[in-house]
Protein backbone atom coordinates (compact mmCIF):
# COMPACT_ATOMS: atom_id res chain seq x y z
CA UNK A 1 0.00 0.00 0.00
CA UNK A 2 1.34 3.42 -0.98
CA UNK A 3 -0.23 6.15 1.15
CA UNK A 4 -0.41 9.21 -1.07
CA UNK A 5 -2.42 12.44 -1.29
CA UNK A 6 -3.30 12.01 -4.98
CA UNK A 7 -4.24 9.35 -7.49
CA UNK A 8 -2.23 9.55 -10.73
CA UNK A 9 -2.93 7.85 -14.06
CA UNK A 10 -0.03 7.20 -16.43
CA UNK A 11 0.10 5.37 -19.73
CA UNK A 12 0.23 5.91 -23.45
CA UNK A 13 -2.16 8.01 -25.48
CA UNK A 14 -5.40 6.14 -26.01
CA UNK A 15 -5.14 4.15 -22.78
CA UNK A 16 -8.13 5.97 -21.28
CA UNK A 17 -6.43 8.27 -18.78
CA UNK A 18 -8.85 11.14 -19.40
CA UNK A 19 -12.07 9.21 -20.02
CA UNK A 20 -11.58 6.69 -17.21
CA UNK A 21 -10.04 9.37 -15.01
CA UNK A 22 -13.10 11.64 -15.12
CA UNK A 23 -15.44 8.86 -13.99
CA UNK A 24 -13.02 7.50 -11.44
CA UNK A 25 -12.46 10.92 -9.88
CA UNK A 26 -16.20 11.34 -9.49
CA UNK A 27 -16.55 7.88 -7.94
CA UNK A 28 -13.74 8.55 -5.45
CA UNK A 29 -14.64 12.17 -4.66
CA UNK A 30 -11.45 13.60 -6.16
CA UNK A 31 -10.85 16.70 -8.26
CA UNK A 32 -10.07 15.60 -11.84
CA UNK A 33 -7.10 17.27 -13.51
CA UNK A 34 -6.09 16.47 -17.08
CA UNK A 35 -2.47 17.68 -17.17
CA UNK A 36 -2.48 18.46 -20.90
CA UNK A 37 -5.71 20.46 -20.61
CA UNK A 38 -4.40 22.32 -17.57
CA UNK A 39 -1.24 23.19 -19.50
CA UNK A 40 -3.39 24.54 -22.34
CA UNK A 41 -5.35 26.67 -19.83
CA UNK A 42 -2.16 28.07 -18.30
CA UNK A 43 -0.42 28.84 -21.61
CA UNK A 44 -3.50 29.82 -23.58
CA UNK A 45 -2.26 27.59 -26.40
CA UNK A 46 -3.20 24.07 -27.52
CA UNK A 47 -0.60 21.32 -27.08
CA UNK A 48 0.03 21.02 -30.85
CA UNK A 49 0.88 24.73 -31.02
CA UNK A 50 3.24 24.44 -28.04
CA UNK A 51 4.99 21.56 -29.85
CA UNK A 52 5.15 23.61 -33.05
CA UNK A 53 6.59 26.72 -31.37
CA UNK A 54 8.80 25.20 -28.69
CA UNK A 55 9.37 21.66 -29.89
CA UNK A 56 8.94 18.59 -27.72
CA UNK A 57 11.76 19.73 -25.41
CA UNK A 58 10.00 23.01 -24.64
CA UNK A 59 6.74 21.20 -24.05
CA UNK A 60 8.45 18.77 -21.65
CA UNK A 61 9.89 21.65 -19.60
CA UNK A 62 6.41 23.13 -19.22
CA UNK A 63 4.97 19.70 -18.42
CA UNK A 64 7.55 19.12 -15.67
CA UNK A 65 6.82 22.51 -14.09
CA UNK A 66 3.12 21.68 -14.09
CA UNK A 67 3.64 18.24 -12.55
CA UNK A 68 5.71 19.78 -9.75
CA UNK A 69 2.90 22.24 -9.11
CA UNK A 70 0.15 19.60 -9.22
CA UNK A 71 1.97 17.25 -6.87
CA UNK A 72 2.01 19.96 -4.18
CA UNK A 73 -1.80 19.65 -4.03
CA UNK A 74 -3.91 16.84 -2.58
CA UNK A 75 -7.26 15.17 -3.25
CA UNK A 76 -6.80 15.06 -7.03
CA UNK A 77 -6.90 12.47 -9.73
CA UNK A 78 -4.25 13.60 -12.21
CA UNK A 79 -4.29 12.20 -15.76
CA UNK A 80 -0.77 12.80 -17.03
CA UNK A 81 0.34 13.16 -20.61
CA UNK A 82 1.82 10.01 -22.12
CA UNK A 83 5.37 11.33 -22.02
CA UNK A 84 5.32 12.66 -18.46
CA UNK A 85 7.30 9.61 -17.29
CA UNK A 86 10.26 10.45 -19.54
CA UNK A 87 11.70 12.73 -16.85
CA UNK A 88 13.27 11.02 -13.82
CA UNK A 89 12.25 14.04 -11.74
CA UNK A 90 8.62 13.65 -12.84
CA UNK A 91 8.67 9.95 -12.02
CA UNK A 92 10.03 10.73 -8.54
CA UNK A 93 7.36 13.39 -7.94
CA UNK A 94 4.52 11.20 -9.20
CA UNK A 95 5.64 8.23 -7.11
CA UNK A 96 6.28 10.35 -4.03
CA UNK A 97 2.99 12.26 -4.12
CA UNK A 98 0.61 9.86 -5.82
CA UNK A 99 -0.72 6.36 -5.95
CA UNK A 100 0.19 5.70 -9.57
CA UNK A 101 -1.95 3.55 -11.85
CA UNK A 102 -0.50 2.52 -15.21
CA UNK A 103 -3.33 2.11 -17.71
CA UNK A 104 -1.83 -0.38 -20.09
CA UNK A 105 -3.06 -0.76 -23.66
CA UNK A 106 -1.85 -2.53 -26.80
CA UNK A 107 -0.70 -0.67 -29.90
CA UNK A 108 -3.57 -2.27 -31.82
CA UNK A 109 -6.09 -0.87 -29.34
CA UNK A 110 -4.41 2.55 -29.48
CA UNK A 111 -4.71 2.58 -33.26
CA UNK A 112 -8.44 1.87 -32.98
CA UNK A 113 -9.06 4.45 -30.26
CA UNK A 114 -6.98 7.17 -31.94
CA UNK A 115 -8.02 6.51 -35.55
CA UNK A 116 -9.85 9.83 -35.93
CA UNK A 117 -7.74 11.90 -33.53
CA UNK A 118 -5.84 14.69 -35.32
CA UNK A 119 -4.76 16.61 -32.22
CA UNK A 120 -1.70 14.64 -31.10
CA UNK A 121 1.60 16.03 -32.36
CA UNK A 122 3.47 12.75 -31.89
CA UNK A 123 0.98 11.01 -34.20
CA UNK A 124 1.45 13.49 -37.03
CA UNK A 125 3.07 10.83 -39.20
CA UNK A 126 2.14 8.45 -41.99
CA UNK A 127 3.32 5.47 -39.92
CA UNK A 128 1.17 5.74 -36.80
CA UNK A 129 1.71 2.11 -35.87
CA UNK A 130 5.47 2.45 -36.11
CA UNK A 131 5.40 5.63 -34.02
CA UNK A 132 3.23 4.00 -31.34
CA UNK A 133 5.47 0.92 -31.26
CA UNK A 134 8.53 3.15 -30.87
CA UNK A 135 6.92 5.11 -28.05
CA UNK A 136 5.91 1.87 -26.32
CA UNK A 137 9.47 0.54 -26.57
CA UNK A 138 10.77 3.69 -24.89
CA UNK A 139 8.05 4.30 -22.32
CA UNK A 140 6.46 1.02 -21.18
CA UNK A 141 9.29 0.17 -18.77
CA UNK A 142 9.04 3.69 -17.31
CA UNK A 143 5.29 3.30 -16.76
CA UNK A 144 5.98 -0.02 -15.01
CA UNK A 145 8.73 1.56 -12.90
CA UNK A 146 6.52 4.29 -11.49
CA UNK A 147 3.31 2.23 -11.10
CA UNK A 148 1.78 1.04 -7.85
CA UNK A 149 -0.86 -0.74 -9.91
CA UNK A 150 -0.89 -1.92 -13.54
CA UNK A 151 -4.33 -2.16 -15.16
CA UNK A 152 -4.90 -3.45 -18.71
CA UNK A 153 -7.61 -1.32 -20.36
CA UNK A 154 -7.54 -3.24 -23.66
CA UNK A 155 -10.98 -3.95 -25.06
CA UNK A 156 -12.86 -2.50 -22.09
CA UNK A 157 -15.62 0.07 -22.29
CA UNK A 158 -14.96 3.15 -20.16
CA UNK A 159 -17.64 2.28 -17.58
CA UNK A 160 -16.34 -1.29 -17.18
CA UNK A 161 -12.73 -0.16 -16.93
CA UNK A 162 -13.68 2.48 -14.37
CA UNK A 163 -15.55 -0.07 -12.24
CA UNK A 164 -12.71 -2.57 -12.31
CA UNK A 165 -9.83 -0.17 -11.74
CA UNK A 166 -11.90 1.66 -9.11
CA UNK A 167 -12.36 -1.53 -7.11
CA UNK A 168 -8.63 -2.25 -7.30
CA UNK A 169 -7.67 1.28 -6.31
CA UNK A 170 -10.06 1.30 -3.36
CA UNK A 171 -8.57 -1.95 -2.06
CA UNK A 172 -4.92 -0.83 -2.51
CA UNK A 173 -4.71 2.93 -2.09
CA UNK A 174 -4.65 4.60 1.27
CA UNK A 175 -5.19 8.33 1.06
CA UNK A 176 -2.48 10.00 3.04
CA UNK A 177 0.50 12.28 3.00
CA UNK A 178 3.32 12.08 0.50
CA UNK A 179 6.07 9.58 1.16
Amino acid sequence: MNPAPNLVLVGPMGAGKSSIGKRLAQRLGLVFVDADHRLEEITGAPVPLIFECEGEAGFRVRESQLIAELMRERGQLVATGGGAVLSAQNRQLLRGHGFVVYLKVSVEQQLQRLARDRTRPLLATDDKQGRLEGLAATRNALYEEVADLVFDSDGLAVATACDRVGDLVQSRWQRGEAA
